[in-house]
């Protein structure tokens, strides 16, 4: 029988022995943990794990600002910007539900914690991250300012997050947690260009942050999740954005910022966007802002900065104070675009092919058309840069020859529209031969302010600016210089009378070439008219006798003191509108009447401030007197015929002639402005532009509509006249700018000089009758006729 062996116990003692040796091995894990976690902080702080910044620089983030373009009532019309389209705000600019929704959604315990979160930590490590993230508001603001995302590397995100954790601190100490919060909201991306909480509220909702509603700051918060993902653009992710705003109101009621009930009333409603890009093409005042960004460069080039380096336009968060107002840039804009779409459809109706085989333009021969067409090619974008690729001239015509896709421009129902379609570039181009473009400015003539400025229909697609890049021949609107200049020099009345019949000026006078002669449009010729009277039905003989008596010369020294600065040859033939002249040079030309005869040079930017508010710039006026202000008084009474029986009249509610034959394209009638009004309608020799120039005591307003190539246009005066391609958009701004009371807009009479030496009332003049039937000889010898 076997021996049994049994074993023996060991001792109690050895047992503890045992059992301590393991306590002892945690404890020392412990410690090195410890030891290391803090050791890699400290690693971290002295920059081993990567680059941190110093106390300057968490002074002063660098970050990327806008320059931003500021109206004269305040409001933003745009900014300059290359990739961060940010415009910081303060604290205080931010609505209290929006920073609650932040701090429910994304950092609870903000107020508590002094960067990092440990109690947030830990749930997130024994949890593997399922149970949300722990990463607070400091440590994404010190991500997003100093840190990038790395690689699915797990020891490189470890030393990442360190870097975070320290960076955070380093926030906390430096700054307080609403300045934290603020820098928060200013630093993210929304997408879309929206770069900043600001810039955001005004692309997704068009209003500033301070005025968002809760359940847009709601929708604005969800989007720190991911902004690409949370996109609530059509066609992006509108349904998940939703849902992401409701998860947001969620958090807003369980931390108790908002009850149940309004969570739950939220939670049904819609997005409710109102989508404004925010770009250098689409916006408010863009042709005016791409004046103004050729003005800043050139400004930045003669003033560098104190320490010598160049100020950039698109990162240094200048701000740009301008004279635009922006409600009257909406009324100026609105007026265009309800106008010329109607207009447009008149035009293209006259030039199917079935009424004009060489539409869009008329009487023009195919060569010329070649010709015409040629020459544009070689002034076109395409052509600049195919040349500069070292391309021939025959590869760069063979390309305007190959269809290409592309996006073209088009009225739809009377709305700006885009057409997806594959075209020959030379064909585009002639397609975009046949729009009508507008021009127009508005000017406070007092001031020199400009107000509104509207350099054609839509930047997107036609970029040439036809308030100060383009001149064309103005017309009639010339006129008013011919009669300031002899009123001037002769001491004329506006109830003083003229013949009406022809004449013609002998070629060895004023050094013309060969003799020149003076046509009526409506092919009058008989009796005597008064001064008022010629201007206002815009006679072409009356204009033509005064130039003969006063000469070319005085008439173009007149321009040039008016701030005429486009060449004016001395010939006669100016009289009747021949050169070509900026809307831009007009208005203040103009201006110059409404302002007793004073030059003011018009105004865009007033003054220019750094980020940091310190004046950059501030203008100086440029005025000069150029007119006595009984001359300048007594040729705003001559405009005033115009308007009262003249081709302006139709501004006025009594208007009916023709209504039924304009009804297509006078769109805004009746105006019902009954206030005096002066100005002049322009239309040049083949209908190519119309013109109208009007103007109140403190507002004076130049309107221009024509097509790129004089080619194109309307065939007959009575839709080609500047009383129905440009006046209606003149009537209808005005109409809203009356509408608008607190823009103040004149409604009062001009200010008549004290000791005014000029009879300007008809009514007391001998002659007594508009259309003047007295001979020549009541000018008691003044004019020798």
């Amino acid at each position: 029988m076997a021996k049994k062996t049994v074993a023996k116990k060991k001792p109690a003692k050895d047992n503890a022995q045992d059992f301590s040796k393991y306590v002892r091995r945690f404890w020392m894990l412990f410690a090195g943990g410890v030891f290391a976690f803090f050791f890699m902080f400290l690693l971290a702080s002295w920059g081993a794990l990567g680059e941190m910044p110093d106390h300057t620089i968490l002074e002063n983030p660098k970050t990327f600002l806008a320059t931003e373009i500021i109206s004269s009532d305040g409001k933003t019309l745009g900014k300059f910007y290359l990739d961060d389209n940010r415009t910081p705000v303060d604290y205080e600019e931010l609505p209290k539900q929006l920073v609650d929704a932040l701090v429910a959604t994304e950092d609870i315990r903000h107020y508590d914690h002094s960067g990092i979160d440990f109690r947030g930590t830990m749930r997130a490590i024994v949890k593997m991250g399922r149970g949300g993230g722990a990463s607070t508001i400091s440590q994404q603001l010190a991500k997003q300012l100093f840190t990038k995302q790395v690689s699915s590397n797990k020891i490189q995100r470890v030393f990442q997050k360190v870097r975070e954790w320290v960076i955070a601190i380093r926030l906390e100490r430096q700054y307080t947690k609403e300045e934290i919060i603020a820098m928060y909201f200013n630093i993210y991306d929304f997408g879309n260009n929206a770069d900043g909480i600001r810039s955001a509220s005004r692309i997704y909702f068009g209003k500033e942050p301070k005025d968002l509603e809760l359940k847009e700051s709601a929708m604005l918060v969800g989007m720190f999740k991911n902004s690409s993902l949370y996109n609530p653009r059509p066609h992006r992710n509108p349904e998940g954005v939703k849902n992401r705003r409701n998860v947001v109101l969620a958090q807003m009621n369980k931390y108790e910022y908002i009850s149940e009930q309004l969570k739950d009333s939220l939670q049904k409603t819609e997005l409710d966007l109102n989508y404004s890009p925010e770009s250098h093409r689409e916006g408010t005042a863009t042709y005016f802002r791409a004046y103004l960004d050729k003005f800043m460069k050139d400004w930045i080039k003669k003033n560098p900065k104190p320490d010598g380096s160049t100020y950039n336009l698109y990162n240094d968060g200048l701000k740009i104070y301008t004279t635009i107002d922006s409600r009257m840039q909406e009324y100026a804009e609105d007026a265009v675009a309800r106008h010329m779409p109607r207009l447009q459809a008149e035009f293209d109706n006259q030039n199917t092919p079935d009424r004009n085989k060489t539409a869009p333009f008329l009487d023009l021969e195919p060569q010329e058309i070649k010709d015409l067409m040629n020459a544009s090619m070689k002034r076109s974008e395409r052509w600049r840069v195919l040349r500069a690729q070292g391309k021939s001239e025959k590869e760069i015509v063979a390309s305007f020859e190959k269809p290409v896709q592309m996006s073209i421009f088009a009225w739809k129902d009377g709305q700006p529209s885009e057409i997806d379609t594959v075209m020959k570039p030379i064909d585009s181009m002639r397609y975009y031969k046949s729009f009508l473009q507008p021009g127009m400015m508005s000017m406070d003539p007092q001031t020199g302010h400009v107000k509104a400025w509207v350099g054609g229909m839509n930047y997107r697609h036609f970029q040439y600016d036809h308030v100060k890049q383009g001149k064309r021949q103005v017309g009639s609107t010339f006129k008013p210089f011919v009669y300031a200049t002899a009123i001037d020099q002769l001491h004329l009345s506006p109830c003083d009378t003229i013949p009406r019949q022809q004449i013609t000026i002998e070629a060895e006078k004023y050094g013309n070439p060969e003799p020149w002669t003076a046509k009526n449009s409506d092919g009058r010729y008989d009796g005597f008219l008064t001064l008022k009277s010629a201007l206002g039905n815009s006679v072409n003989t009356a204009t033509a006798r005064l130039m003969d008596k006063v000469g070319p010369e005085p008439v173009v020294d007149m321009a040039k003191n008016l701030g005429i600065t486009s060449e004016i040859p001395a010939v006669p033939a100016i009289s009747l509108g021949t050169p070509d002249i900026s809307v831009y040079e007009m208005v203040a030309a103009y201006a110059t009447f409404a302002n007793k005869g004073v030059y003011n040079k018009p105004v865009m930017v007033t003054r220019v401030e750094d980020k940091n508010g310190t004046i950059l710039y501030q203008f100086t006026p440029e005025t000069k007197d150029v007119l006595s202000a009984e001359v300048a008084y007594t040729t705003v009474n001559l405009m005033q015929g115009v308007v009262e029986s003249g081709s302006g009249s139709r501004l006025r509610d009594s208007w009916r002639a023709n209504q039924t034959l304009y009804k297509e394209i006078i769109t805004g009638y009746p105006y019902e402005l009954t206030n005096p009004i002066a100005g002049k309608t322009g239309t040049t020799q083949n209908q190519s532009d119309g013109w109208f120039m009007g103007m109140v005591p403190n507002l004076v307003t130049g309107v221009w509509v024509g097509a790129e190539d004089r080619a194109a246009h309307f065939k007959h005066i009575s839709y080609g006249q500047g009383a129905s391609m440009a006046l209606p958009i003149w009537g209808m701004y005005m109409k809203s700018c009356y509408a608008d009371e607190e823009l103040g807009i004149s409604k009062d009479n001009f200010e008549k000089p004290a000791n005014l030496s000029i009879e300007v009332d008809c009514a007391k003049w001998k002659g007594n009758g508009d259309e003047g039937t007295n001979p020549a000889d009541e000018l008691d010898g003044v004019l020798d006729f």
